[in-house]
């Protein structure tokens, strides 16, 4: 049996839609979905919140509920549920690790939702082994069929591998295209020198060779997914806002992220922050070696 998808739940509309839209995504994949609710609270939240055993039986009754309707709008999915008495960072990342993807639930423009106020989803999407999928609340999305093409940001080789694998399994289970992005800028005189900013010049421009990377990235996936439709898209600007532009009428939008952490702590960089507070389609966050 395929590995599940998993769902955070909290009982918030926006981990209902996170639901909805994992269920379709199990559907296309032939996967079990797995919704889990991690119903403990932080000491410094859990001194001031209700008893827990009325949180732990709320918790229950939502998963319940969230259960019948789903097994009653898509039969052909296999739904099972998890209440974990456990807070919720290490608990999804736990059980994202074994599954094909987590999905949780997205406010949209600012915050992450429900359980995941504050730094919490950060967190989560930082230590994730796994996809996070991030279905943004009221988009639409949740409610309506697979929308457009899967976007894919291309990196440079081999960092975007993993993004581009999701990107083109996603679109072959949904039927699908790919339209795969690459965002390039003008290398900054004082670092390079006007002698390699001429040389880029007389062989023909930046924009030729990045197109190129972006084919030679791409080239193995369209072999291993021949039935996918690609489309090839190099343009000169910052990336978030080209892959945001890009993102207009898609049906997800894929980033990478790498998935070593900093001495700081776990961290993702500014294009994905941009995607998860400004793409009006769910986000997919893929960590990479």
């Amino acid at each position: 049996m395929p590995h599940p998808i998993t769902v955070g739940m909290d009982g918030s509309p926006e981990s209902l839609d996170a639901a909805d839209w994992a269920a379709r995504e199990a559907r296309w994949r032939h996967a079990p979905l797995r919704l889990v609710h991690a119903w403990m609270l932080p000491p410094q939240t859990a001194r001031t919140a209700q008893a827990p055993e009325l949180r732990k039986e709320w918790a229950r009754k939502t998963l319940d509920d969230a259960e019948a309707d789903l097994t009653a709008r898509y039969p052909d999915v296999s739904v099972s549920t998890e209440l974990v008495a456990e807070t919720a960072v290490p608990a999804l990342v736990a059980h994202g690790a074994g599954s094909q993807m987590l999905v949780l639930g997205s406010r949209g423009r600012g915050a992450v939702a429900g359980f995941l106020l504050g730094s919490i989803g950060l967190h989560v999407l930082g230590r994730a082994t796994r996809p996070v999928v991030l279905v943004r609340h009221g988009s639409g999305q949740a409610q309506g069929a697979a929308g457009g093409d899967v976007v894919v940001g291309i990196q440079d080789p081999p960092e975007s591998a993993a993004p581009i694998e999701f990107a083109f399994a996603t679109a072959a289970a949904r039927g699908t295209g790919v339209r795969a992005v690459r965002a390039w800028a003008l290398p900054p005189v004082f670092e390079y020198g006007m002698a390699y900013v001429r040389a880029l010049d007389e062989a023909g421009g930046i924009e030729p060779g990045e197109r190129k990377r972006l084919a030679e990235a791409v080239l193995l996936w369209r072999e291993k997914y021949p039935r996918v439709p690609v489309t090839e898209h190099v343009e000169m600007g910052n990336a978030a806002e080209v892959l945001l532009t890009s993102a207009a009428g898609a049906g997800l939008v894929v980033v990478g992220r790498y998935s070593h952490r900093s001495a700081v702590g776990p961290r993702l960089g500014h294009v994905t922050h941009a995607l998860l507070h400004h793409a009006a389609c769910p986000v997919a966050v893929v960590p990479h070696d």
